[in-house]
């Protein structure tokens, strides 16, 4: 059976694998159609994603069907379409008796820690299996990306009226911007990319964009916007580690720092910077089952549109070509689509 593989930074091979097995009880056979191509695949591929191992076939934003089904499995049956939830956590770690699944102790995360998507079929627990009549593969394929940005819009809960700032809009913050629009907060989004804040601007209706040069301009841009008292919730999806050290100072008293980003690099800052304003730092890791299920039901009722995101496609012989340019700015990459 064909896969394709991350042998080690930078170099990417096709590769032979066995067949799986049939489905256990509690798995499922499915059989990809379509991989979106994520920053961590990127970063995984470039060597700084810091919970990624070598050799590795990726992918973990998936559409697929159902091929068969194991001993005890009602949630799907063969021949649904469904999305995956890609993070195979323990369910005994305090972490999963909290509910608390995506950061679990002992997780191991599809494509990322252990094999993932990225060839014809494999065994899956049935649980992590998110069906749908309605959305395509494509679609499917996305939902992952977007739940990333709806658990870290929810770790920051703004508010109706509430300022926020966006610092990335690359998929991770876009995704974080989809679910932040549905709150009422007032948005802005920060970015080096003239590109993608056009993006937000059109595509979105963005009211506040901000242009990021490193001269400092921006502070005094951001407080014009709001009116002298930075912002109660900011969200750096950059994983960049100045990014996340600077912003900090964009925060306002009493406000919430939300790190969705990943960066292998230290993170520096003064103490009274967070000490001042009681600032509230949080981290955002992966997403909720719960997540899954509603972004959905909302890309079913067209309230999510997913037709801008995909900028790129590729097939399975292609990638391997194609995927080093993914990862460069000037790709104009919003997100890159593998079909099988």
């Amino acid at each position: 059976m064909k896969a394709i593989c991350i042998q080690e930074p930078r170099r990417m091979a096709p590769i032979e694998i066995p067949d799986p097995a049939e489905p256990g009880p509690g798995e499922a056979l499915v059989r990809t159609h379509c991989m979106g191509i994520c920053g961590t695949d990127y970063s995984g591929f470039l060597g700084k994603m810091p919970f990624f191992s070598y050799p590795r076939i990726p992918g973990h934003e998936l559409g697929v069907e159902v091929l068969a089904v194991g001993e005890g499995v009602q949630n799907v049956q063969p021949g649904d379409r469904c999305s995956v939830e890609p993070y195979m956590n323990c369910g005994q770690c305090l972490a999963c008796r909290r509910g608390r699944g995506n950061c679990c102790e002992r997780l191991n995360v599809i494509g990322v820690m252990v094999d993932g998507g990225l060839c014809e079929r494999f065994l899956i627990r049935a649980d992590k299996l998110h069906r749908s009549a309605h959305l395509t593969f494509e679609q499917l394929a996305l939902v992952e990306t977007l739940a990333i940005g709806c658990h870290a819009c929810d770790r920051g809960a703004p508010q109706q009226g509430d300022h926020v700032l966006i610092i990335g809009a690359g998929p991770i913050g876009l995704a974080t911007l989809e679910f932040t629009r549905l709150t009422g907060a007032t948005i802005t989004v920060m970015d080096m990319v003239e590109s993608r804040l056009e993006f937000c601007r059109r595509t979105y209706g963005v009211p506040h964009t901000i242009l990021y040069r490193g001269d400092g301009t921006e502070i005094d841009q951001m407080m014009e916007i709001t009116g002298g008292d930075r912002y109660l919730v900011v969200t750096d999806a950059t994983g960049n580690n100045k990014s996340m050290s600077n912003a900090l100072r964009y925060v306002a008293h009493s406000g919430s720092l939300v790190y969705v980003g990943i960066t292998t690099q230290e993170i520096s800052f003064d103490h009274p910077t967070l000490h001042k304003p009681e600032m509230t730092l949080k981290a955002s890791r992966n997403a909720l089952p719960a997540d899954f299920d509603r972004i959905i039901r909302l890309i079913e009722e067209g309230v999510i549109d997913t037709r801008p995101w995909i900028t790129h496609r590729t097939t399975f012989d292609a990638v391997i070509g194609q995927f080093e340019s993914f990862t460069r700015p000037d790709s104009g990459v919003i997100k890159a689509i593998i079909e099988l």
